[in-house]
């Protein structure tokens, strides 16, 4: 018996390392069909800031290596981003054989639409909160104060923005989720409708720099919670199985 248990056990860990393996070839597949474009990519993603600074102002490298080494790390996590799709595949061929059916017919729907609202969520950093923060930090400048940002600070700030963006843009999942550990209910939930509507703006207070795309961060991630719900109430109401 011990010994069948370790068999077992070591078939796991194997399994556990060829799936760790595929998810990294990907990401290192994608990331050599994009290197040689690292500079255009990061040209892309600075455009909502190059776009809104004074003319004559440009983006500075402090460090000597930082702008070869800058837009190689962007590429690198624009291939995790984009290696996202496989890398749950392999996550749900290592777990799915220990799921039930009515756990599986859940899961697949969830990873498809948790993968769909992250990107949501990073283009909406991109064309919407990008712009009107940006717009807002120039605007307010000190009188005698020039523009010139690093471009590693840069890559940092919108990498952060765009996982956490990317991550609350993950709300209907979590309140599926939620609801289905029985940790609460669609109708505790509905009832506290108040409670999240001013901490959705909470939320936007504390990632965003201003009044305006505090609002516009707030509104989607509301609306969010009641795509939530509805998903939450669709499920439990025709118990799949």
């Amino acid at each position: 018996m011990i010994i069948e248990e370790n068999q077992l056990i070591i078939e796991h860990l194997i399994e556990l390392r060829r799936r760790l393996i595929n998810c990294l070839v990907t990401i290192f597949v994608v990331f050599l069909s994009l290197v040689y474009f690292a500079n255009n990519i990061y040209n892309l993603v600075a455009l909502p800031l190059i776009s809104q600074m004074p003319v004559g102002t440009n983006m500075i490298a402090i460090d000597v290596a930082s702008s070869f080494m800058t837009p190689i790390k962007l590429t690198a996590v624009i291939s995790i981003f984009l290696s996202i799709p496989m890398i749950l595949y392999q996550v749900w061929g290592f777990i799915a054989p220990a799921l039930y059916k009515h756990e599986r017919n859940l899961l697949i729907p969830v990873a498809i639409l948790g993968t769909f609202l992250f990107y949501i969520g990073i283009i909406f950093a991109y064309f919407i909160i990008l712009p009107v923060a940006f717009k807002f930090f120039i605007e307010t400048l000190p009188k005698g104060v020039v523009l010139a940002t690093d471009i590693t600070k840069y890559l940092d700030f919108v990498i952060w923005l765009f996982i956490v963006c990317g991550i609350s843009f993950e709300i209907p999942i979590l309140i599926v989720l939620l609801c289905w550990s029985n940790i609460t209910n669609t109708k505790k939930l509905k009832k506290n409708r108040p409670y999240v509507f001013i901490g959705t703006f909470v939320i936007g207070m504390l990632l965003t720099p201003d009044v305006f795309s505090q609002i516009l961060l707030a509104i989607p991630l509301y609306f969010l919670f009641e795509i939530g719900l509805l998903l939450a109430h669709y499920y439990f109401n025709n118990k799949i199985k």
